[in-house]
């Protein structure tokens, strides 16, 4: 009698970790990178002791030191505590602003296509519309329109941003209305509404994840660029791209108060950014079934 191979013990089963859950080294460095504006965000008051808006003439454009960690600005305002706090407000209009374009783009998309033919054609044409706008533009008109403050910043940026929502949850919900559980589930006298938010919504949730994650950097840098051109938050409020319009008159007498802003900005959009490819990457429904 001959004797049985030996079995192989299987591979030990790799553990997931914070790495593999993010999308690999780069989406974690971003996720390392927003973590770090976030913590910088909410305890602004504690890491920045000095007033933001507090005004020293005698010290104007003072290079960074000990009284200053990142110098003055023109007004003598220290540059450390107005970056901490912009970063407060940059973070939050931007995340408000994604949450007011995530609200309105999937929730109108959502009932305009679940109520029938023509109500999603009337909503469609209403996106193509503010899809034949620059992004850029559409802001700046929308802000004229509403006045400047935080709250027609974070409209105008939501709106602008719609359509990349709408159009992801119209095409989702038309793909999974074909699908063979939506059709059981109108056989049983199931409502459109309830497809909609029992069978469909579930399903778009992950492609609005990453979408929210990929959109999120191109928020805050629209947010900036209205305050750079003076029609975002009010000036007496610091923002990243508030600081970045008035430091740029005196780029030269001092260089420090227009880098720390503009690094700021770069770093946290391009790590947002590595975070939502990260985060495609791994919800992508394709991508998931190839590896299987």
């Amino acid at each position: 009698m001959t004797e049985a191979a030996p079995r192989t013990a299987p591979p030990p089963r790799r553990e997931p970790t914070l790495v593999t859950a993010v999308g690999g080294w780069p989406s974690a460095f971003g996720l390392a990178i927003v973590a770090l504006a976030v913590f910088c965000a909410i305890f602004a008051p504690l890491l920045a002791q000095a007033d933001p808006q507090a005004q020293n003439l005698l010290a104007r454009n003072r290079p960074p030191g000990a009284a200053a960690w990142l110098g003055t600005d023109h007004l003598g305002r220290d540059v450390f505590s107005r970056l901490v706090h912009g970063a407060r407000v940059s973070l939050a209009v931007g995340f408000a602003g994604l949450l007011v374009a995530l609200v309105l783009g999937a929730g109108l998309a959502g009932l305009a296509v679940a109520a029938g033919r023509w109500p999603r054609r009337a909503f469609t044409a209403f996106v193509d519309l503010l899809r034949a706008l620059p992004g850029v533009l559409l802001a700046l008109v929308l802000v004229v329109a509403l006045g400047s403050g935080t709250v027609p910043v974070i409209l105008a940026t939501g709106i602008s941003f719609l359509p990349m929502f709408a159009v992801v949850t119209a095409s989702t919900y038309e793909r999974e209305a074909r699908a063979g559980y939506v059709r059981s589930a109108l056989v049983l006298g199931a409502g459109r509404l309830r497809i909609l938010f029992v069978h469909v919504l579930p399903n778009v949730l992950g492609a609005l994840v990453t979408l929210s994650a990929i959109i999120l950097p191109r928020v805050i840098t629209l947010e900036s660029v209205l305050s750079f051109f003076g029609l975002g938050v009010s000036p007496d409020t610091p923002s990243w791209g508030r600081m970045i319009a008035d430091a740029s008159r005196f780029a030269e007498r001092a260089p420090h108060a227009l880098a720390a802003p503009t690094l700021a900005l770069v770093l946290t959009t391009l790590a947002m950014a590595l975070l939502g490819d990260g985060l495609r990457r791994r919800f992508d429904p394709l991508r998931r079934s190839l590896a299987r």
